[in-house]
């Protein structure tokens, strides 16, 4: 197997699986970055095949950040023992994932001993966020997201039809469209068309509709993942452009459905997003050399 070496187990490696609001991933526990230096965009696309793999949205990898060299990794070290080395289903990198990191403080918690009880830093390709754990529930997890950057108007498609969006960035890109239906977006098969010059490493889309005061749906398609059943970051983007349309006040929380779930999304006084919603690991395995093999 040339993806990694034993990890304690001949021929294979452990997994864990889980989901945020059904946006679900393959986490691969790597503390001393022995067992996946270099994860391999192939590796990762074989591990989120949902037939002939373990199926998942993309793959969290969890590493010390004295472990590991990316840059982004050796910039959290002083603020953060963990880095979330996060890829889309494709292989490709991503800078951050607001379910996956929510999944990821879970699996710190019951795996690896950190405590439940105070904020949990966290390094991530968009910086240092923390996450802090519900003491009532251990499954509802919320995280400051940072502060969101609205970039302006741009457009996005699907097929012949094309609408207005707004531009915003969570550490990764994202184009909010409002329509009259979700079921405007079609099937999502493909990536919604965009501008080249907005996004030049692609982007992620989210089509929304309004259903009452502080509270939206939508629907999204991530870049490198298709359509998922929830995106974190998307849902922030979402609740900073309905916020915006709507003038609401600081400190007021939109409730935001998703196919998978419901998430909350407070926008604080000083221009931070605090993202909350449930954080559940469902499996746990060895992937084995034979499981990687077509």
């Amino acid at each position: 197997m040339t993806d990694a070496v034993s990890s304690g187990v001949s021929g294979g490696f452990r997994f864990l699986k889980g989901h945020g609001t059904e946006n679900d991933f393959v986490l691969l526990p790597d503390p001393d970055g022995k067992v996946h230096g270099e994860l391999s965009a192939d590796l990762v696309a074989r591990l989120c095949d949902r037939r002939a793999g373990l199926g998942g949205d993309g793959v969290l990898r969890a590493v010390r950040t004295a472990s590991y060299d990316d840059p982004a990794c050796v910039a959290a070290r002083e603020r953060a023992a963990w880095f979330m080395d996060y890829r889309n289903a494709d292989g490709s990198t991503s800078e951050m994932c607001g379910n996956g990191i929510r999944l990821f403080a879970r699996y710190l918690v019951d795996h690896e001993g950190v405590d439940p009880s105070a904020p949990i830093p966290i390094g991530t390709r968009a910086g240092v966020l923390t996450v802090t754990i519900d003491p009532a529930d251990r499954a509802m997890v919320t995280v400051d997201m940072g502060r969101p950057e609205v970039l302006g108007e741009t457009k996005v498609s699907v097929g012949q039809r094309t609408w207005a969006a707004l531009h915003v960035s969570m550490g990764n890109p994202h184009a909010v469209v409002f329509v009259d239906s979700l079921d405007d977006a079609g099937a999502l098969l493909d990536p919604p068309g965009h501008d080249p010059v907005d996004y030049p490493a692609g982007v992620n889309v989210e089509f929304v509709v309004r259903r009452g005061e502080h509270h939206v749906a939508m629907r999204v398609h991530e870049r490198g993942s298709g359509e998922t059943r929830s995106c974190g970051t998307g849902a922030c983007a979402v609740m900073v452009a309905a916020a915006l349309g709507d003038g609401a006040d600081r400190e007021t929380t939109y409730q935001v459905d998703v196919a998978g779930g419901t998430l909350h999304v407070t926008r604080t006084d000083d221009d931070r997003l605090l993202l909350t919603g449930p954080a559940v690991l469902v499996a746990e395995g060895t992937w084995t050399e034979m499981a990687s093999r077509r």
